[in-house]
């Protein structure tokens, strides 16, 4: 059974699962912001999955840095996962731009403003046609396809 941080479910929005992670937006339309979230109950660390699983993490985690890269053609694409705040291990995707509100400094703590119902549309929208031609095991949340 896998639970989700409560400070991750009122952050991010979840989008779609992926064979070991559930993929989710990060509530803040400044930065194109996602995370995988490895569904594997007491996990805080990357060393504390399985091999099996630290290599899957590293596969979805390449197949998310390129979408984000064909969607939204960022100057980089940060990834980290850190468990300072947050002990569920959780891996941050975030394209970043030169023009972006923080750069080049961190994303963490700093400006925010959550998603319009349009801009999420516009955003979704942008990223299912790229997430779609993409090979990958995406299954798209319910709550998106309704």
């Amino acid at each position: 059974m896998f639970t989700l941080h409560p400070t991750l479910a009122t952050d991010s929005l979840e989008i779609g699962e992926l064979e070991l992670c559930q993929c989710r937006l990060i509530n803040n339309m400044l930065f194109p912001w996602f995370l995988l979230i490895p569904k594997v109950e007491g996990v805080s660390e990357i060393v504390d999955l399985s091999p099996d699983q630290q290599q899957l993490l590293m596969q979805e985690s390449v197949w998310l840095s390129e979408c984000l890269r064909a969607v939204f053609e960022p100057d980089r694409i940060n990834v980290a996962a850190l468990g300072n705040q947050v002990p569920q291990l959780h891996v941050h995707h975030i394209a970043r731009f030169k023009t972006d509100a923080a750069w080049p400094n961190p994303v963490w703590g700093g400006q925010s403003q959550t998603y319009s119902k349009e801009a999420l549309e516009v955003l979704l929208k942008s990223f299912r046609g790229k997430i779609d031609e993409h090979p990958g095991n995406f299954v798209w949340s319910e709550a998106l396809t309704q």
